[in-house]
């Protein structure tokens, strides 16, 4: 191919990233799901529920028996890898893979924390354990009810009391400040992440209306999507207050 066919396909590829095919309707949509869609997000959240708990049981493994090191490392890179050579329709096998991948994450995870930012790896596994409740909620809240305005508040509300426990922690002296500072912008991050969350759900269930689902892949990429997501949702309401201001 010669270099303008790869100029081309890459400059369409970041067009696709960036420019999605769903409007603020479908960003600002809280009525009820399609039932087919329903079921593939459910799927989506089972999966990034389980692969959080994996890590979070890593990183605990890794502070009661110093798991985590070269060996976790390698081999949560090398089982990405091949978990990305694996055809969709070998469903089970990608899922044992990411359980693998995301367990050997954690494990390897409080080292960069411990040798980053000098973070002692209990308060690693309290917070991420605090997430992974966050997740759980979001799945459960799927489980109970069709509506997504009522999921996306369930998943919301708790994120905000992770904060406020944050503070709690913070004015009452439970924990030394330094401690108590980490708190407060784990979960900040993490109530932002949630934010994020629910608007890559309302692209998901957009898309189920067209296509299948891989519920292994949105898993994989709920990190991948974020900067596209976020530029594609901005463009979107900032481009309807210019021309509800234009109109005025």
């Amino acid at each position: 191919m010669k270099f303008s066919g790869l100029k081309l396909r890459a400059a369409n590829a970041v067009n696709a990233y960036f420019i999605r095919n769903w409007r603020r309707q479908d960003l600002m949509n809280s009525g009820k799901m399609l039932q087919h869609a329903y079921q593939s997000l459910k799927k989506v959240y089972l999966t990034l529920f389980c692969a959080m708990l994996a890590f979070t049981f890593g990183s605990f493994l890794h502070l009661i028996w110093e798991a985590g090191g070269p060996f976790t490392v390698c081999s949560s890179v090398a089982s990405l890898l091949w978990l990305y050579s694996i055809p969709p329709w070998r469903v089970t096998k990608r899922i044992l893979l990411l359980m693998y991948a995301a367990y050997s994450f954690g494990a390897s995870f409080g080292l960069f924390t411990k040798y980053l930012f000098g973070i002692d790896q209990v308060l690693v596994v309290s917070l991420l354990s605090g997430s992974s409740i966050g997740y759980g909620i979001l799945w459960l809240g799927a489980l109970l009810t069709q509506e997504r305005k009522e999921t996306y508040i369930g998943c919301m509300v708790y994120s905000s009391a992770l904060i406020l426990s944050s503070f709690v922690v913070d004015a009452f002296d439970i924990l030394d400040s330094y401690t108590a500072d980490w708190m407060l912008k784990v979960y900040t991050v993490h109530a932002l992440f949630m934010g994020y969350l629910v608007v890559y759900s309302q692209e998901i269930l957009y898309d189920a209306r067209f296509e299948e689902i891989d519920f292994v892949n949105c898993t994989l990429t709920v990190l991948f999507h974020l900067p596209g997501i976020l530029v594609h949702a901005a463009r979107l309401i900032l481009g309807a207050e210019i021309e509800q201001h234009r109109q005025n």
